[in-house]
């Protein structure tokens, strides 16, 4: 270890830790050693007597709190918090083709700034490290990331209906931001779904994420009804689709998934990429879709399933604490069995499953030596947290991201005793109040898509 000064040492801590079979555990009376942005120790009170005492730039005293590595968003569309709440109690395709469509036709790169800044505020007092973002004029999201120190996962993303100049824009973003924020960024190609692109500008799609090593994020059969449309129309599901245009052979990140069949399975199984799947329980549950993601299969067939929240204009949050929740709440509802998930799978889907479906599973996703420092530091002392029989259980169906008292992305500290350092939300919250009577004007008729599956 270097005798100069790490840059930061967090004491006193319960840290959670995977073994080598991944499964979680907790490290009691731990000490964090970070420098460089990477974690250099984690060690036990016995062997970081010497860690406790050492010179540090920034020391956090963790006693009380558990270190956990960052939730990761798996998927939304950041900038869409400024139309939280606009589209309630709504069927889907009423909610796209009535409310969310016509208002997105509105937006500017100043409405996405605004809307990306809220979000990051948000996503860092919830204990998210890292996001995966699928929406529109994402340079200015990537400023916004590169400012308030977190990492992201962006996509430009496009319909067919934009001719081949969004394709082109996709590509271009991808390559033009891929590493920035130094090295926070990465980047994927963005076709918007199967029900809104083309067979041939997937095949296209898949043919330049292979020839310039890129990942791609999509939407794919989000839910039954689009997976029996597909049927019926083309003879073959969303992902049977996705197998047909050859994303399958690249890295992919499919968001929902909760019409996926058990046909499917087999194909997402023999992959010649990374492919992974996104789950937001909440947006499902508020739309009425009768089915949700089949973790348990997928995951029997290999595919990380990451957490995610999907925009707030759906889901209300950008809260992945609660995602988590709800995940081993559905998942126990929907198999008929109290013992999947249990709080230690969904810990693991919190944090390493996560980190794979985004394509980071190498660098951050657990406590470890070598990994980037993406900690944060949850409170446990407070009377809904009391008493802790079951850690796991506590901090999965107790805890809320509101007990989150520290966030830190690459070894800096975001957040510190739930004071945002990187962020003005008060100015933020402001000028999107002065801005919104414009953002939300339906009166002109116009639609980005349209809904018809």
């Amino acid at each position: 270890m270097s005798s100069a000064p790490a840059d930061l040492v967090i004491t006193g801590c319960t840290v959670l830790t995977h073994d080598d079979q991944e499964h979680i555990g907790f490290l009691e009376d731990a000490s964090i050693v970070v420098r460089d942005g990477v974690i250099e120790a984690v060690e036990v009170r016995a062997d970081a007597d010497a860690d406790a005492d050492a010179d540090a730039v920034e020391r956090i005293d963790g006693r009380g709190q558990v270190a956990m590595p960052g939730l990761i968003n798996c998927h939304t569309h950041a900038p869409m918090v400024a139309l939280r709440g606009l589209a309630e109690d709504l069927p889907t395709e009423a909610w796209f083709n009535d409310v969310v469509w016509p208002v997105e036709s509105n937006l500017t790169d100043r409405d996405v700034e605004l809307g990306a800044r809220l979000a990051c505020a948000e996503l860092i007092r919830g204990g998210v490290t890292c996001f995966a973002d699928h929406y529109f004029h994402m340079d200015t999201v990537a400023a916004v990331v590169a400012e308030c120190g977190l990492r992201a996962h962006l996509g430009e993303a496009y319909f067919s209906s934009q001719g081949p100049e969004g394709r082109e824009r996709s590509l271009e973003f991808a390559l033009r931001q891929r590493g920035g924020a130094d090295g926070r960024i990465t980047t994927a190609l963005a076709p918007h779904a199967p029900y809104t692109v083309t067979d041939a500008d997937l095949a296209a799609t898949a043919e330049l994420a292979r020839a310039h090593g890129l990942p791609v994020h999509l939407h794919a059969a989000e839910n039954r009804d689009q997976t029996d449309t597909s049927l019926a129309r083309h003879g073959a599901t969303p992902i049977e689709i996705l197998d047909r245009a050859g994303l399958l052979d690249t890295d992919l990140l499919i968001a929902h998934g909760t019409g996926i069949l058990d046909r499917d399975l087999p194909l997402l199984e023999r992959t010649g990429g990374r492919t992974a799947v996104a789950t937001a329980p909440r947006g499902y549950l508020k739309f009425g879709w009768p089915t949700t993601t089949p973790v348990r299969a997928l995951r029997a067939a290999g595919v990380p399933v990451g957490l995610a929240t999907d925009g707030a204009a759906s889901n209300n949050s950008l809260d992945v604490w609660e995602s988590m929740a709800l995940t081993a709440l559905v998942q126990k509802s929907t198999e008929g069995d109290p013992r999947w998930l249990t709080a230690r799978q969904a810990l693991h889907h919190a944090t390493l499953q996560s980190a794979r479906a985004v394509g980071l599973g190498a660098s951050v996703g657990s406590l470890a030596p070598g990994r980037r420092a993406d900690i944060v530091l949850v409170d446990l002392t407070g009377p809904h947290t009391q008493p802790v029989h079951d850690l796991a259980a506590t901090l999965v169906h107790s805890a809320r991201s509101a007990d989150v008292r520290t966030t830190i992305v690459d070894g800096r500290v975001l957040m510190r005793d739930r004071e945002l350092l990187t962020l003005d939300v008060p100015a933020v919250v402001r000028e999107l109040g002065e801005r919104l009577p414009g953002l939300v004007d339906r009166g002109h008729g116009r639609r980005i898509q349209q809904y018809d599956t």
